[in-house]
């Protein structure tokens, strides 16, 4: 299992991001946070783009980011070639993101869901593997 996670988020997510950091903290994970680091309203670009090119350049293997609908940063985070991010509002998608795509982050809409539905969402992405097969020659078609 992977114990290494980068983290991100606009000034929507910055609340639910300090939960999901403390929850990971308390599983025994080494979170790197990508920012933001306040609710001060800035643009999620800054810190999507960053946090995409760890993942892309192989420093970070899974990545959790979140902005006020998921949205926006997971626009932007797929952008790169090696990053497969998933827009996850429940349990469900979280795990066929994971089983069915290999997504590789997970994108949470943080206007939209409730912090219990959040870390449940974020414990069943970290703990679903890729099922491979035939999904991984759709998943090489990406």
């Amino acid at each position: 299992m992977i114990k290494q996670i980068c983290i991100a988020s606009d000034h929507a997510g910055f609340d639910l991001k300090e939960k999901i950091k403390s929850f990971l903290n308390e599983k025994n994970f080494e979170v790197i946070d990508f920012g933001t680091h306040s609710s001060e309203s800035m643009d999620y670009p800054d810190i999507a783009h960053p946090f995409a090119k760890a993942i892309d350049d192989g420093i970070y293997k899974i990545g959790i980011i979140m902005c006020g609908s998921g949205n926006g940063v997971s626009m932007v985070v797929n952008k790169y070639k090696k990053v497969r991010c998933a827009l996850c509002w429940n349990k469900e998608i979280a795990e066929f993101a994971r089983l069915h795509n290999d997504a590789n982050v997970l994108s949470l809409p943080a206007r939209f869901i409730t912090e219990k539905g959040a870390l449940a969402i974020v414990d069943l992405f970290l703990n679903t593997e890729f099922e491979g097969g035939r999904h991984q020659k759709r998943v090489d078609k990406i």
